[in-house]
């Protein structure tokens, strides 16, 4: 069966703290848990990563004028996201 990339938050060359060039495919609509020792890179991916993307994404869809009250959010170190 072929699965659109549409169904997956598709994060590739993720670099944020100790991530070092990560690729990996979320599927969306499904609870995802990410586990792993301490250090792998777990909060990385969730809160550096995929959180500030949203977040930067979110914000562009408000005006300027809102976005000045908004607090920057910096683009991910990742190739594509």
């Amino acid at each position: 069966m072929s699965e659109s990339n549409q169904e997956f938050i598709v994060i590739s060359g993720a670099r944020e703290n100790n991530l070092k060039n990560v690729s990996l495919r979320i599927p969306k609509r499904k609870i995802t848990i990410f586990t792993g020792v301490s250090g792998s890179g777990k909060s990385s991916i969730v809160f550096d990563t995929i959180a500030a993307e949203s977040t930067r994404l979110l914000n562009e869809n408000f005006s300027m004028f809102v976005r000045s009250f908004l607090p920057r959010v910096p683009q991910p170190d990742a190739d594509a996201i």
